[in-house]
């Protein structure tokens, strides 16, 4: 989904709770990000790999200028021959730190055990944990912020993500006013307005 496609998207969803959910989340995310140098590493369930999501952040840390949004995408079928960025297993998150943040998508409250453990584990070393998606389910009492998409609800969860993504761009720390400012904004938009949907990972 391209800039004006979600900008369209938000003048659909205005006077709904879900623009002012997706921001408040969204600046979570950054701020945890941001204020702790970076970090942020981001994983699925065993059925479900938020590759999209990846994607779309790492773009959006390019375009606003706030590397910290750059993931590392965890994954559960991770292997050595894999690309390196495809390549990152579950046990990174055993190796996570204070000061990393952990952002956990899950399309439905499934009890994955082994992930749910991985991720206690982290909150009690320090990581940040957000959460998108359950509703149920033991994550929400694990996460530090949370932000449920439940079953039937107006918008799904791809969705909700591209709008998350966004909003995290866009409340990156502005650039020091100036003369290259303006021209730096339109340069973003333009770029933002052109570039191709990205591919899958």
């Amino acid at each position: 989904m391209d800039a004006v496609r979600v900008a369209l998207l938000r003048d659909v969803l205005a006077g709904t709770q879900w623009l002012g959910a997706t921001r408040r989340f969204a600046g979570v995310l950054r701020g945890s990000v941001v204020s702790h140098g970076g970090g942020l590493l981001l994983v699925g369930t065993a059925a479900y790999e938020p590759w999209h999501l990846a994607a779309h952040l790492v773009d959006e840390a390019a375009w606003s200028g706030t590397p910290e949004l750059a993931p590392t995408l965890v994954r559960h079928g991770a292997r050595p021959s894999d690309p390196a960025h495809l390549a990152v297993g579950l046990g990174r998150i055993e190796a996570a730190r204070r000061g990393e943040t952990l952002l956990v998508v899950a399309p439905e409250p499934e009890e994955d055990a082994p992930l749910l453990e991985r991720v206690s584990d982290a909150r009690r070393t320090g990581v940040t944990v957000l959460a998108l998606g359950p509703v149920g389910g033991e994550l929400p009492d694990l996460a530090h912020e949370t932000l449920a998409v439940p079953d039937g609800a107006e918008l799904d969860l791809d969705t909700v993500q591209h709008l998350v993504s966004a909003a995290a761009g866009e409340q990156a720390v502005p650039s020091p006013r100036g003369p290259r400012r303006l021209r730096d904004r339109l340069s973003r938009l333009a770029e933002s307005l052109t570039a191709p949907p990205p591919a899958p990972w």
